[in-house]
């Protein structure tokens, strides 16, 4: 298969999807909006604040130029924090050819509508098609090549063969989804979730406690999934649970380290500067707490990661909180 491929956004998931990609024979251009970053990746191939291990294949064309990155390509892989998304696509929208392909890997969803990026891009370049990449996969393991699994949806069943057909290898396995919606959520509300287990761990708490908030935030994102009109059983797989685990147990998490930070006693300012990049659960948290009022679904542990990022509540007194709820069963909520 040949396919010209444009990544837009310097972090380190664009950058290890340009080596995946390049490592397959495909022509990648990279946008780095940052003029520095490029020259220093051009002269040395190591993305050294994102992704300082592995190097970027000379045959990846890296610019700063967002037009000639995006000239004739066949595939747009927007991999931009979720809050520059509206404004990214804006600056493309035009250039953008009828049915060219717009496959986004961020996972969040923005602050002041509360919309999905599929609903972002839909609105903004309403005659591209759209497909989302999600799962348990940080882009430092990724970059070395260790065996990984994702999933591709998309509404249109042809993108979304035609997108797992480009992105398979040998160490990334790409499974095939339809449900959107699903996928989009549990990528942006396990963000939310991994703060609360990270804030679990630095305040000293144990296996139980992080088995307990992964295990009751995954009821919580199902719960708020299926209101919004996505399939439960996405909420089983890699997209869900999948990802949860991973972003809530490991240190290559910057939601799990920054929720540390918090546990032992720093502000959110200084726990987010610490991290030194984007923690996209701490935006995400706040979408969540609205969207949680909009369909009025109960969602006790989000909210409470909410009041204690944005209202100043005291974290042992969260805990409490959650711990002390009125009685519940714990299956009722499932609809059999």
């Amino acid at each position: 298969m040949s396919a010209k491929i444009g990544v837009i956004g310097g972090g380190s998931w664009g950058s290890a999807l340009c080596i995946l990609l390049a490592n397959k024979g495909y022509k990648v251009d990279f946008w780095i909006r940052n003029e520095e970053q490029v020259n220093e990746i051009n002269r040395t191939r190591i993305n050294t604040k994102y992704l300082p291990e592995v190097k970027i294949p000379e045959t990846v064309q890296i610019s700063n130029d967002l037009e000639l990155v995006i000239r004739d390509k066949d595939v747009l892989v927007l991999a931009v924090p979720t809050h520059a998304v509206r404004e990214t696509v804006k600056k493309i929208k035009d250039k953008i050819k009828d049915g060219q392909i717009i496959v986004n890997v961020a996972k969040g969803i923005e602050n002041d509508t509360l919309m999905r990026i599929s609903q972002i891009v839909r609105e903004e370049a309403p005659n591209s098609k759209y497909a989302i990449l999600s799962g348990p996969s940080h882009a430092e393991e990724v970059a070395k090549k260790m065996p990984t699994t994702v999933v591709v949806a998309s509404e249109d069943k042809e993108v979304t063969k035609y997108i797992q057909e480009i992105f398979i290898t040998p160490s990334f396995r790409v499974y095939a989804g339809s449900d959107v919606i699903g996928v989009e959520l549990g990528g942006a509300v396990k963000n939310v979730v991994a703060l609360g287990a990270g804030i679990s761990d630095g305040l000293g708490y144990g296996d139980n406690t992080k088995a307990a908030l992964m295990n009751r935030g995954i009821a919580e994102i199902t719960r708020l999934g299926v209101k919004m009109g996505a399939n439960r059983h996405t909420f089983t797989g890699l997209s869900g649970i999948g990802d949860l685990i991973v972003t809530c147990t490991s240190m290559h998490s910057r939601n799990r380290r920054c929720g540390i930070k918090i546990g032992e006693g720093m502000s959110l300012d200084e726990a987010i500067q610490s991290i030194g990049m984007v923690v996209e659960g701490v935006k995400t948290a706040k979408s969540v707490h609205y969207l949680s009022e909009e369909y009025d679904v109960e969602l006790p542990i989000s909210n409470a990661i909410y009041e204690v990022l944005y209202e100043g509540k005291n974290v042992k007194q969260a805990v409490d909180e959650l711990m002390l709820r009125d009685k519940k069963n714990e299956l009722e909520d499932v609809e059999w």
